[in-house]
């Protein structure tokens, strides 16, 4: 499949610092669209330093972020004014974040959830936001009843796919993803990324995810990054990446799961 000629998202020398301490320098990379990239690192390395600078939650020191828009063409969206990049992330964009409370209103009914985000771009029919919220809980496989329930009633796991429902009904084109399947007992994450998977074909989504998961990426993400101290040390197709790594830090991280 040949490679579309303008990329989705052009990141190009991407920097943060905490004073002394590095939190990413210098990460340049273009990711086309419906391409997922997976981002991967032990705890400390400065991926979710680099997610949330190109997510517009932390503002980077150097670099920039030029997305594609659908109405202007690629634009920086580090340049953007308040209003736009608001508007943007209630439409193109969208993040999943690791505790799926922290992306939800718990004391909101689930279909409120993935409602709001309907309203937020200036849908006002309520019946019509009521079928769009009951066609997304069965898309993500919590049972349409439930649609009147608050999001405390349910599992981790079902908060997460009601996380993922709320995201995705507004039909963004990239999704950042924070260890979207972390804290889950295993058989859940095996279902979510099932999920997710499935999701990501379907919509053609572009995706970049982080995770210290190796297997995570494995059955994800396209392409691959790795990163240590903030810095990116290797990055290929996520395959050639985890069977054949170059980098000893890399080479640590995939024998470090083969031993497990």
């Amino acid at each position: 499949m040949s490679t579309p000629a303008q990329p989705l998202l052009a990141v190009e020398g991407i920097g943060k610092a905490y004073g002394p301490h590095i939190g990413c320098a210098d990460v340049s990379f273009d990711l086309y669209p419906g391409e997922v990239m997976g981002i991967v690192g032990e705890s400390g390395s400065g991926k979710s330093t680099l997610l949330n600078c190109l997510a517009g939650h932390l503002v980077p020191d150097c670099g920039s972020v030029v997305f594609d828009t659908r109405a202007d063409g690629p634009r920086d969206t580090l340049t953007m004014s308040e209003p736009e990049r608001r508007m943007l992330s209630r439409t193109d964009w969208a993040f999943v974040h690791q505790h799926a409370r922290d992306g939800l209103r718990m004391g909101v009914s689930a279909g409120g959830n993935v409602g709001e985000r309907l309203m937020a771009v200036g849908e006002r029919h309520y019946g019509d936001i009521r079928s769009r919220a009951e066609d997304w809980l069965g898309r993500v496989e919590i049972d349409t009843t439930r649609i009147d329930d608050r999001p405390s009633t349910f599992s981790g796991g079902m908060q997460q796919r009601l996380q993922i429902a709320r995201n995705l009904v507004t039909g963004p084109r990239l999704v950042f993803m924070d260890e979207p399947t972390g804290g889950l007992d295993v058989s859940v994450q095996a279902r979510l990324l099932d999920l997710l998977r499935g999701l990501v074909r379907d919509l053609n989504l572009s995706a970049i995810i982080v995770t210290h998961d190796l297997a995570v990426v494995r059955l994800l993400a396209d392409r691959l990054m790795v990163m240590k101290s903030g810095h990116v040390v290797e990055q290929g197709l996520t395959d050639q990446v985890l069977d054949d790594p170059q980098h000893a830090y890399t080479q640590l991280l995939v024998s470090s799961v083969l031993q497990v």
